[in-house]
């Protein structure tokens, strides 16, 4: 607000002195303030590139390294061959790669239907107690080490049965992908508006029809993406497969028999002294990151193609 005009001892006029100087002062104040602001502004955004940085860096770094020993192992007979013999050259990883394949598989179809049951239920019935231990329990899987669900199934499976086996493997396996599964999926099915279920329930559908046909199919896409990182999750575990599985040097798809796998044939390789073994370790594990990588792109592909669909 302008300040009015004292009458000067000349007869004319002149503005008061205090007023001109407080307007000064002022403004020399916001322009320290922006000033100030501009500065953290900048600090606060070099901070979070660094921040960045440190995450984006040593995930590279393996990428790069990993795909510079891996790669020169990679040829046809890597994906064709069986192992050679030990101080033989050449060879594959044909059994440890349709190995883990079969495993993973055998995890998704114990592992997912039983995640995504258990979050159709805590987020549409689930308000009681029950509801509670079932969330504690998810909780508290997921940060369970991978080795005690492998002890977990050596004794559910292993031990009854009198020997290793593939079932045993997927069987650990799956219960690992379980919370990941219920965690995702229960949040994405909370995403869902209450007013699609009300409309449903408004037309007499009753609730099992409206989560079966409006809840589920508005939350495929988030049930899609948690689906592939439980698989990411379980692809390159080595320890619950040491209890279960245990390994095979001969090509077997049964599942009541041990069969091999990628992470326990990249661990038997690596802490072996042969330099041959050593070479097809990396391009076991090369291939095995390629799997994960490949997973996530393709979670990502068919999320966004089913939001342009859903548009």
């Amino acid at each position: 607000m302008n300040r009015p005009f004292l009458p000067s001892t000349d007869g004319g006029s002149s503005p008061d002195a205090s007023y001109v100087l407080s307007q000064l002062a002022w403004s020399g104040f916001s322009v320290l303030h922006y000033r100030r602001r501009q500065l953290v502004d900048r600090l606060v955004t070099l901070l979070t590139g660094l921040a960045v940085l440190t995450a984006v860096v040593p995930l590279f770094s393996i990428l790069i390294y990993v795909g510079v020993r891996g790669l020169p192992a990679l040829n046809l007979a890597f994906f064709t061959q069986m192992p050679k013999p030990i101080g033989e050259v050449g060879g594959g990883m044909l059994n440890a790669i349709v190995g883990s394949i079969l495993l993973v598989g055998l995890a998704a179809i114990i592992g997912l239907p039983v995640g995504i049951m258990a979050a159709i239920y805590l987020s549409e019935y689930g308000r009681g107690r029950l509801a509670d231990i079932i969330r504690l329990f998810t909780e508290v899987m997921s940060g369970l080490p991978s080795i005690v669900v492998g002890i977990f199934a050596y004794a559910l499976v292993v031990r009854p049965l009198h020997h290793f086996s593939a079932l045993a493997g997927g069987i650990a396996l799956g219960v690992l992908m379980i919370p990941v599964v219920t965690r995702t999926t229960e949040e994405m099915i909370r995403m869902v508006p209450q007013s699609l279920r009300e409309a449903g329930l408004a037309l007499g559908l009753p609730k099992w029809r409206v989560i079966v046909s409006i809840v589920l199919p508005a939350a495929v896409n988030g049930i899609i993406t948690g689906a592939m990182l439980s698989i990411a999750r379980v692809a390159g575990e080595t320890a619950p497969l040491l209890f279960t599985a245990l390994n095979n040097a001969f090509f077997s798809i049964s599942l009541l028999q041990p069969i091999a796998s990628l992470p326990v044939q990249i661990y038997t390789y690596a802490t072996t002294p042969y330099p041959e073994l050593h070479r097809l370790a990396w391009g076991g594990a090369f291939v095995l990151v390629m799997m994960v990588l490949i997973t996530n792109l393709l979670t990502r592909f068919l999320v966004r193609a089913g939001y342009q669909v859903d548009r």
